[in-house]
């Protein structure tokens, strides 16, 4: 596993509940600030395998990303289920759920 995979498994494993991220901001936190691509791979690839809480993890606009609908279905499913909102067009409120590592 690569230094930057290592990072983001870390981050993305420290993203409390109730709280979301960015694909750019674990980028970013991880190195590579132009990364956000890698981290979507990273997810897909690793989620199972790492036990990643993968449903706290939204694109820059906020929004559930996942084009399965059933997918979809269960992020949002998940993230309400930890008192997260997310408005009718499945967005999340970053000014209030985004997670900033210290």
């Amino acid at each position: 596993m690569t230094p930057f995979t290592q990072q983001v498994v870390e981050i993305i494993k420290g993203i409390p509940e109730g709280y979301v991220m960015t694909y750019g901001q674990i980028a970013a936190q991880a190195g590579s600030p132009r990364g956000a691509r890698q981290v979507v791979r990273i997810l897909h690839s690793l989620s199972a395998k790492y036990d990643l809480p993968w449903h706290r993890v939204v694109n820059a606009k906020g929004e559930i990303a996942l084009q399965d609908e059933e997918s979809r279905y269960m992020q949002k499913l998940y993230l309400e289920n930890e008192g997260v909102e997310i408005n009718n067009k499945g967005v999340v409120d970053l000014e209030s759920a985004r997670y900033v590592p210290s």
